[in-house]
C-alpha cells in the first residue's frame, strides 16, 4: 500500500535536514492521498526529495518523524524491535537495567529516543506504554510484540494511553493490559534500593515520577538531622529517601487523598514512619497555617504551563509557590525547587525563583542546578525534550 505524502513550502525543510522531529503545519505545501490522523505519511521537499516518514496528526505538529532520508520506509516490526532494542542498550550501559538495586527506569523518552510520542516505564518484569500521539496508539501491538523481544523476563505490558492519546483519535480509549495480566496485586519496586509501591492502573503518568531518581539522591545528602517538608509529595520519593537518609521529621503534603495513601504506604516500607506525617490538603494552604519550623523543604509542582498561552501565569504561579517556601524555611535551610513545565525555560524558572526571593525579601544561594536523569535523554536535535529544571538554594 502507497503512503500518503505531504510536500514542504519552499525552503521549509531546513528543519528536517538538521533532524528535528517536527513538521509544523504551516511548513505543509499540500498533502496527497489519504492523509489520515495516525497513519504513516511520507515527507517531501519542494524540490521532491524524500526527507524521511512520520506520524500524521491534524493540528500544530502534522507530523512527529520516526525515520529520516530517502530511504525511510513505512515502520515494520523489524524498526520497532531495533529501535526499542537501541533504547534498551542505553540503559544496560546507564547500569538501570539487571539490577536488584534499581529495577524501575524509563526505557523511551519519546523524541529523546528518535520515537516522538511515545514513553515506555518499566517496573521491574512489567512495562508500561503511554502513547501521546494517536500514531503510537495504533502502533502498540507492534510495540508490545518489541518490548517481548527485547526484555528478558518480561511477564506484562500494561498500556496506560487512555489518559494521553488525543480523544478524537482514540474515541472511548481504555487502559489495560496488552500482553500477561498483573492486576489485584501489590506491585513493589527498587530505586537506589528504597521500595516503592507503584500503582500504574490508577496512579498518575505511569505510576511512579521517575525522573526524579537523581535528585532524590542528592536529597538523600542533605537531609541527615533535618526537618523536612515534602510538598506536591505525589508518592512519597522525596519522603522515603529523607526517612531512610536519617531526617527528624519528614511531613508530606499532596491535595489528593490517593496520593497520600501511597506516600504512607511507602513510609511504612521503611520502617520509619514514626518519623513521617502525610496531610491530603492544598499545599498554599498547608504552609499558610503551618506553625512547624522546616529546614529543607521541597516543591516539585506538577506542571504549571501546558502550553505557550500559559506561560506568563505559570511563572506567577513560580514566584507566589516559591515567595512561600522561601518564607517558611528556617535560617540556614535548603530549598529543592522544580518546574516541570515544559514551555519554562530554565532561564525563566530561575528569573521567577530570584522575583520570589526579592519578595520574600531573604538572601538566597544556588548550590546546584537540577535536570532530569540520563534515563531522560534529550536529542542534540530536540533541545525542547529537556523538561526538567530544579534548584538547590541556601537560604539565609
Amino acid at each position: 500500500m502507497s503512503l500518503a505524502t505531504v510536500t514542504l513550502k519552499p525552503g521549509k525543510d531546513q528543519s528536517l535536514r538538521r533532524l528535528h522531529p517536527w513538521v509544523f503545519s504551516g511548513a505543509i505545501g499540500r498533502m496527497q492521498g489519504e492523509v489520515v490522523e495516525g497513519e504513516v505519511v511520507q515527507v517531501f521537499a519542494h524540490n521532491g526529495e524524500l526527507l524521511g516518514v512520520g506520524h500524521y496528526a491534524p493540528g500544530s505538529i502534522a507530523v512527529r518523524m520516526l525515520s529520516f532520508g530517502p530511504e525511510a520506509q513505512q515502520p515494520d516490526a523489524a524498526f520497532w524491535e531495533n529501535k526499542i532494542r537501541n533504547a534498551y542498550q542505553l540503559r544496560q550501559g546507564l547500569g538501570l537495567t539487571g539490577t536488584g538495586n534499581t529495577n524501575v527506569y524509563r526505557l523511551t523518552h519519546a523524541e529523546g529516543d528518535g520515537l516522538p510520542g511515545l514513553i515506555i516505564d518499566v517496573y521491574g518484569d512489567t512495562a508500561v506504554v503511554q502513547a501521546h500521539s494517536a500514531g503510537m496508539y495504533k502502533a502498540r501491538p507492534l510495540i508490545a510484540a518489541a518490548l517481548q523481544q527485547v526484555i528478558p523476563g518480561l511477564r506484562a505490558i500494561y498500556d496506560k494511553s487512555a489518559e494521553t492519546v488525543p480523544a478524537k483519535a482514540a474515541p472511548g480509549a481504555q487502559n489495560g493490559y496488552l500482553f500477561g495480566d498483573s492486576s489485584g496485586q501489590e506491585h513493589v519496586v527498587h530505586e537506589n534500593g528504597h521500595p516503592f509501591a507503584v500503582d500504574w492502573e490508577t496512579g498518575q503518568k505511569t505510576g511512579f515520577f521517575i525522573d526524579q531518581r537523581d535528585n532524590r539522591s542528592l536529597l538523600a545528602r542533605y537531609a541527615p538531622g533535618r526537618r523536612v517538608l515534602n510538598t506536591f509529595c505525589y508518592t512519597g520519593g522525596f519522603s522515603s529517601y529523607a526517612l531512610q537518609a536519617g531526617a527528624e521529621l519528614v511531613h508530606s503534603v499532596d491535595s489528593s487523598k490517593r496520593a497520600i495513601e501511597l506516600t504512607e504506604r511507602n513510609a511504612a516500607l521503611t520502617g520509619l514512619e514514626s518519623k513521617h506525617a502525610a496531610y491530603a490538603e492544598d499545599v498554599f494552604s498547608f504552609m499558610k497555617n503551618s506553625q512547624e519550623t522546616y529546614d529543607l523543604i521541597v516543591l516539585d509542582p506538577p506542571a504549571f504551563a501546558k502550553h505557550l498561552s500559559a506561560r506568563h501565569n505559570a511563572l506567577m504561579g513560580y514566584k507566589r509557590l516559591n515567595a512561600a517556601g522561601i518564607r517558611q524555611i528556617a535560617p540556614g535551610g535548603l530549598l529543592f525547587t522544580f518546574s516541570c513545565s515544559q514551555v519554562v525555560s530554565a532561564e525563566l524558572f530561575e528569573g521567577a525563583v530570584l522575583a520570589a526571593a526579592i519578595e520574600a525579601g531573604r538572601p538566597a544561594r544556588i548550590l546546584h542546578r537540577l535536570t532530569q536523569p540520563a534515563d531522560h535523554p534529550v536529542s542534540l536535535f530536540h533541545p525542547e525534550g529537556e523538561y526538567l529544571k530544579g534548584l538547590v538554594l541556601a537560604v539565609e
